[in-house]
């Protein structure tokens, strides 16, 4: 690596102010937070039920470039270089672009993991006939699959890096530009499958609301962030959160639009109330007035079954009888009591 190039970065940390240090602590934080909530949905729920395992598969993928890419760069190797001359404040404040993206793999990898431990394989290891009449529902094969890609992808990276920076480091900073352009590309179809996912379930499921509210303004503060500390020539690290950025706004919006239905739609849900079912047990009987027997149910039953039955027989009569034929106080008796 040039001197000259590793002098004018350490000159460059040296310059580096409080402010732009805790800028990037709170992105660190930021970052944590947004995953924690993601975390805490899936395992809340108990399910990974609404996240697309190819949304996942290009995530964890397109962390591994940018994390590859971010190790390899020219400007990252010198911060790393610098730290043996420079304040160890400054070499911390140096190495948070390299901390905010190894923060996010390390948290798109636990999404990985809990994909798999929450993946309910009870309602996925269904019958033949259940899967053509499902097609959209994810195997357990296929989480499984996915999983072991996203290992032998990161197992890729780190070889050919390795490989790299031992045998040919004057490489180093093409490849840390093809591992940028493929994160970029990753990370711009990222989004896809989920948005599909999203728009076919017409939930969000257990993909987060919380963290995308967070993450879609952070995406842009990242951006301009590493953008702010590689300047154009990490165009391939901050450019592909730009990206990110823009298509977890869509989805954002989706997500939103699903799980808070407007006020039509609520009324439109909600069931109309019920009558409760007349139980003659447990129902008190409302009366407007006195019928010919209820005025005098003294003289027509003694026990709680004979008050049943005269009150039964006076509700089918109606109200066109004022008068039974047996009153009380004997046969053919028109007092009225």
């Amino acid at each position: 690596m040039d001197s000259i190039f590793v002098a004018d970065r350490c000159d460059s940390l040296r310059e580096g102010g409080f402010t732009n240090f805790f800028v990037s602590i709170l992105i660190v934080l930021g970052i944590m937070l947004s995953y924690v909530t993601q975390h805490y949905r899936i395992i809340s729920r108990g399910s990974s039920e609404g996240i697309s395992p190819y949304f996942v598969l290009l995530g964890v993928t397109s962390a591994n470039a940018q994390f590859g890419n971010i190790l390899t760069l020219p400007q990252s190797r010198a911060d790393v270089a610098c730290c043996k001359v420079v304040s160890p404040f400054e070499c911390t404040a140096g190495l948070l672009g390299i901390a905010q993206i190894g923060t996010q793999w390390i948290c798109f990898a636990i999404i990985l993991v809990l994909y798999l431990v929450f993946f309910r394989r009870d309602e996925a290891d269904l019958l033949d006939d259940e899967y053509e009449r499902d097609p959209d529902q994810p195997s357990w094969r296929t989480a499984v699959t996915v999983a072991a890609i996203c290992l032998i992808h990161g197992l890729f990276v780190v070889i050919i890096s390795a490989a790299f920076a031992l045998g040919a480091p004057q490489y180093l900073g093409a490849w840390a530009n093809f591992l940028g352009i493929m994160a970029a590309a990753l990370a711009a179809i990222q989004y896809v499958p989920q948005i599909w996912t999203t728009y076919h379930l017409k939930k969000a499921g257990s993909l987060s609301i919380l963290m995308m509210c967070i993450q879609t303004p952070g995406g842009f503060l990242f951006a301009a962030s590493l953008a702010a500390r590689l300047g154009w020539g990490g165009w391939s690290s901050w450019g592909v959160y730009v990206l990110t950025a823009i298509m977890q706004g869509i989805l954002l919006i989706m997500a939103i639009s699903y799980e808070w239905p407007s006020q039509e739609e609520r009324n439109q849900s909600t069931p109309p109330p019920q009558r409760p079912p007349y139980n003659r047990r447990t129902t008190p009987r409302v009366l407007p007035s006195p019928g010919p027997y209820s005025a005098h149910l003294q003289a027509y039953a003694e026990t709680q079954e004979e008050i049943e039955r005269a009150l039964d027989r006076e509700s089918v009569q109606g109200v066109g009888e004022n008068q039974p034929l047996l009153a009380p106080g004997g046969l053919g008796s028109s007092g009225v009591r």
